[in-house]
């Protein structure tokens, strides 16, 4: 549970999520993704001392910043000052974010005896990476006829396995989430006055625009054209 104020970090190849859990009008809640190669090269003696034990642990998923813990402000600081800099985007933003994320490592490494570290079944760590070959797949190829068993075959396990795991872990079917992902890109080339509504379903894997618009409905509640007039 997070609160205005709080940051988290979630560690790489960590599948994850955010609900907002009450209001209608969602929350800001900015967000960077980052490599840890930001910091440093990965095969330089920095990255190989302190970036390469905090990204390879297992038993550290993430780490939550609460703004009520005094000793949590470096960080929480370090992510307003990052966010900050990538908004306004004045000269040398770049090496200032950076040095933020320098700080946050720096914090992480120093305080990791003292984190609570998390136990990941070795199950769980094979279903997730099951899972990320699977997204992986619906990302490069929606606009293409995909099958579900083109999906679970990019994890080389079977259609039955590739629904458990997706239920399981994103409490959705893999078609779901690949329908979902097509939305998701026609609802950005919405704002390309250019293209028709015919051109857009059919580049995100629609061969059907009454299908498009009636699943695009379905998610965010209004039509392809209404956003066209609303500038939503």
């Amino acid at each position: 549970m997070l609160e205005a104020g709080d940051s988290i970090f979630v560690n790489r190849n960590m599948l994850h999520g955010i609900k907002q859990l009450s209001g209608d009008v969602p929350d800001p809640m900015p967000n960077i993704v980052f490599s840890g190669a930001v910091v440093a090269p990965e095969t330089g003696a920095i990255y190989k001392k302190y970036i390469h034990p905090i990204a390879c642990c297992d038993a550290l998923p993430f780490i939550v910043f609460k703004h009520k813990n005094g000793w949590h402000d470096v960080v929480n600081c370090a992510a307003k000052e990052i966010y900050c800099q990538m908004y306004e985007q004045s000269q040398c933003y770049e090496m200032a974010v950076q040095r933020e994320l320098s700080r946050i490592f720096e914090y992480i490494f120093s305080h990791f005896e003292d984190l609570p570290k998390f136990e990941t079944p070795r199950i769980q760590i094979n279903a997730q990476i099951r899972i990320q070959k699977m997204l992986s797949y619906i990302y490069e190829h929606y606009a293409e006829a995909v099958t579900l068993e083109d999906i679970a075959g990019s994890a080389n396990i079977s259609r039955s396995e590739a629904g458990r795991c997706f239920n399981t872990y994103l409490g959705c079917s893999p078609v779901d989430a690949l329908i979902q992902y097509r939305l998701q890109i026609a609802h950005g080339m919405l704002h390309d006055a250019t293209l028709t509504l015919q051109e857009i379903s059919y580049s995100c894997g629609f061969h059907s625009v009454n299908y498009f618009s009636r699943q695009f409905r379905k998610i965010y509640g209004y039509t392809p054209g209404q956003i066209r007039a609303s500038g939503k």
